[in-house]
């Protein structure tokens, strides 16, 4: 079933939710309106990609660990492998710098990413004081492009929503999810997720390993992708284009080509490391990125009742999340507009890409072939 979803789920996070809702609750009856909304609600307050936690969970409720794993690997291995045949191929066709179709792809990530923004901006930074957190953010971002910037750009926007987006009473909790894991075991999971986030760094800088740093980048840039699937794509940048592990033409090409497939939009993660290292690599790093989706959803579920109806952690989480706006609108300017707008036609394509996603509806996939033919079509006038 989850391998079904996993070949046909286009249309990123909120589409994948949908296709969820209609499978296990109002075709197979595995969970009822009440406790889905609520599963919906748990993912969406931790870090990671939404869907695919809430398929993790669906899976871990209905055979324990290992059908967590199974759910997980049907969901994402679909869209995994399609990224990492494309990485080999973009290398076998001779690589990026004079090919106007994969011009088109990084064109196509423009549209997609304002089009992000626009929809991120209005759920999540809807009022002036969380639109001007995320206007801060994307400041801080911006003057410090680094991983260390993406935290500090994240940390305050917290600090601030305790102060200033508090309100007086949070919501009620309607239903209980019908999952079993022990607090003991839920103790143990969170404690391996901080473990593995401070340790590693430390681990990866003193053994010089490219593995290691490889693991540690991507877990890292997996606990911090707070609001959507499109905000791994500034943490990601921000890791592996000023290493050298991958050039920015690269990354910017697989982030379109991402978008032209279904499942989970972290399996940009498998093409990443296709490009730094063959097969083994893209494994290594679409472990590393998920990982920490697995630890928290195991590790918050059994303090999820308690924690949800905390009036200062919706507080913080509101704050959070307008600073992840600006994330992702920093990264609408660098990498994603500064490489794929380079003249009058890249922007007229690009317009028309948005056009077509905001006004028409269209799938995103269908938006980045016809933006990849638009691009080899107007290289030849």
């Amino acid at each position: 079933m989850f391998l079904k979803l996993g070949l046909t789920s286009f249309g990123g996070p909120v589409a994948h939710l949908g296709y969820f809702r209609d499978e296990f609750v109002v075709r197979r009856r595995w969970l009822d309106e009440p406790a889905y909304a609520d599963l919906v609600a748990l993912c969406q307050f931790l870090p990671g990609p939404a869907s695919s936690q809430v398929g993790l969970a669906i899976g871990l409720s209905r055979a324990g660990y290992l059908g967590a794993l199974a759910a997980w690997t049907a969901f994402t291995l679909p869209s995994a492998i399609a990224l990492v045949l494309f990485a080999y191929g973009v290398e076998a066709l001779g690589g990026l710098a004079n090919s106007a179709w994969l011009h088109g792809l990084k064109i196509a990530a423009v549209a997609v990413v304002a089009l992000a923004v626009l929809g991120m901006m209005r759920g999540l930074a809807p009022d002036r004081p969380r639109a001007t957190l995320a206007v801060a953010s994307a400041v801080i971002a911006l003057a410090v492009p680094t991983a260390a910037g993406q935290v500090a750009a994240i940390a305050p926007g917290g600090v601030a929503g305790l102060f200033f987006l508090h309100s007086a009473q949070a919501s009620a909790a309607p239903a209980s999810l019908p999952l079993t894991v022990s607090r003991w075991e839920g103790a143990a999971a969170l404690a391996a997720f901080f473990l593995l986030l401070l340790g590693l760094p430390l681990l990866a800088t003193q053994s010089g390993s490219l593995p290691l740093q490889l693991f540690d980048s991507f877990y890292r840039s997996g606990s911090l992708v707070f609001g959507g699937g499109h905000v791994v794509l500034p943490l990601l940048q921000a890791e592996v284009v000023p290493r050298g592990w991958v050039s920015n033409d690269a990354f910017l090409a697989g982030y379109g080509a991402a978008q032209a497939v279904p499942g989970p939009l972290f399996t940009f993660a498998a093409y990443l490391g296709a490009v730094i290292g063959g097969w083994g690599t893209a494994a290594l790093c679409l472990i590393a990125v998920f990982l920490p989706s697995f630890l928290l959803v195991v590790g918050a579920l059994p303090y999820w009742e308690t924690i949800r109806r905390k009036a200062l952690a919706q507080a913080a989480l509101k704050g959070v999340n307008a600073a992840v706006v600006g994330l992702l609108l920093a990264a609408l300017y660098h990498p994603v507009w500064t490489a794929g707008i380079t003249d009058a036609k890249d922007f007229a394509l690009a317009s028309m890409a948005f056009l077509l996603l905001f006004m028409w509806q269209a799938p995103p996939w269908l938006v980045v072939i016809l933006s990849a033919v638009g691009a080899g079509a107007l290289a030849m006038l």
